[in-house]
């Protein structure tokens, strides 16, 4: 055991009358919502990077945090898997998720990188063996290193491509061996900063080969875990090519991959996209592509992807409620990708920003559940749209009718629609009542 938390103790659900910091007040994992235990409908995950290995800089700054494993190369990592493992237990959240170069130093070569990267993956496959924690997914880093200025599988230099290729192979693999659940795939660098030099058209092509590569090699070592993207529309890049869920899904239907990929979706992203959280699960979920959470917010006077934990219940309430109409986020789960703020140097207030992430998610999800067992939001939806079900509504979805039919009936039976209330501000207060 490291000293890193020292003095600190597991965090407990205590309900809401309770006074200490340290506990949780809404989020108590055994508690059945809509006949399931909580902890099993969020499936939470710690985000390694942003916990671990995040040193508290922004645009305008560097490092504030003094973490004791920084700087000290593989020794240094071994260090911090111990605090790892010593916080998963302390925040007593089942799920971790990792990029390969949050775990592990990279090296001066590949091979010296994936050596480095299997001797803390025994490390941790020992720890997950010990403590009984489990990885929701891992990815590699394709953005930082200067190599992926130009993007990874959408080099312009196919050796920046290969090398990629065979850094995700490595991931990929560790992942399976660890039995994770999903493997992701974020292009923070697969896009542009200026079309005078880019063809688009070249680097999609590209990107669909490097994603029917993971594909393909996840399927011959038995990888059994979902394959997903995660959208995002700008920053770092200036346009990125997963800007949104509906891109993306555009996207995999052009190349033949919607059956074999899914979203990853994250509260930050979708704001920068120009949407709202919900927009984007209610988008996802009606296609099929609804796969895994990152959980998060922005700061809205911030212009950039400022990673706050969620702290809005009601926002929170509008997502489960697709999550929990499509039956649950299956090997999906809610991954906090989610940092402390850069004066936030204190071990403890690693835990406060957990607890509070997880407190919110524990409203949402109880007024999402009391919502949808209430019925009425429900109906009101079916009502509105109760015209499709039957006659001239059935007829036209049913393919019955052609344009010059449809025009013809509208002037044989004189219909002449007149609006209907969309009801907002009752719908607004519906939703209210339960979070």
């Amino acid at each position: 055991m490291s000293d890193f938390f020292k003095g600190l103790e597991q965090v407990k659900f205590e309900g809401t009358s309770s006074k200490n910091a340290l506990a949780y007040r809404h989020y108590n994992k055994d508690e059945l919502v809509a006949g399931k235990r909580m902890e099993d409908h969020i499936r939470p995950a710690i985000a390694y990077w942003h916990t671990l290995a995040q040193e508290g800089g922004d645009p305008f700054g560097g490092r504030t945090f003094d973490r004791p494993w920084f700087d000290k190369g593989l020794e240094g990592a071994k260090l911090k898997a111990e605090v790892a493992f010593e916080f998963f237990n302390l925040i007593d959240v089942p799920f971790f998720a990792f990029h390969d170069v949050d775990v592990a130093p990279e090296g001066e070569t590949l091979a010296e990188s994936n050596k480095n990267l299997r001797v803390i993956g025994d490390i941790i496959a020992q720890k997950m063996q010990e403590t009984g924690k489990k990885l929701l997914w891992g990815t590699a880093n394709l953005f930082s290193n200067r190599r992926y200025m130009a993007g990874a599988a959408t080099n312009p230099d196919p050796a920046v491509f290969a090398y990629a290729a065979g850094q995700v192979k490595t991931v990929l693999e560790l992942t399976h061996e660890l039995g994770g659940e999903n493997y992701v795939l974020w292009g923070g660098r697969e896009g542009y900063e200026t079309l005078l030099n880019t063809k688009i058209g070249q680097e999609q092509d590209q990107m669909a080969r490097f994603l029917t590569l993971v594909i393909e090699h996840a399927e011959k070592i038995g990888f059994t875990g979902q394959i997903l993207i995660e959208p995002k529309p700008q920053e770092p890049s200036k346009h990125q090519y997963d800007f949104d869920v509906a891109t993306v899904y555009g996207f995999l239907q052009k190349y033949g991959l919607e059956k074999k990929v899914k979203c990853n979706i994250e509260v930050g992203h979708a704001f920068l996209a120009g949407h709202s959280f919900e927009h984007e699960l209610a988008v996802a979920s009606s296609l099929g592509q609804l796969g895994s959470v990152d959980a998060n917010r922005n700061d809205l006077q911030s212009g950039w992807d400022t990673d706050h934990f969620p702290n809005n219940a009601g926002e929170m309430a509008l997502a489960f409620y697709y999550i929990l109409k499509q039956g649950g986020l299956g090997k999906g789960g809610f991954n906090f990708d989610a940092k402390v703020r850069r004066q936030s140097l204190d071990p403890a207030d690693l835990l406060h920003g957990h607890i509070l992430g997880l407190d919110t998610l524990a409203r949402g999800l109880k007024g999402a559940a009391a919502l949808i067992e209430d019925g009425e939001f429900d109906k009101l939806l079916d009502d509105r749209y109760d015209g499709w079900n039957s006659g001239i509504g059935a007829d036209i979805l049913g393919g019955k009718l052609s344009l010059a039919d449809i025009a013809a009936k509208v002037e044989a039976d004189n219909i002449n629609p007149q609006p209907k209330s969309g009801r907002q501000e009752y719908l607004e207060n519906l939703v209210n009542r339960y979070v």
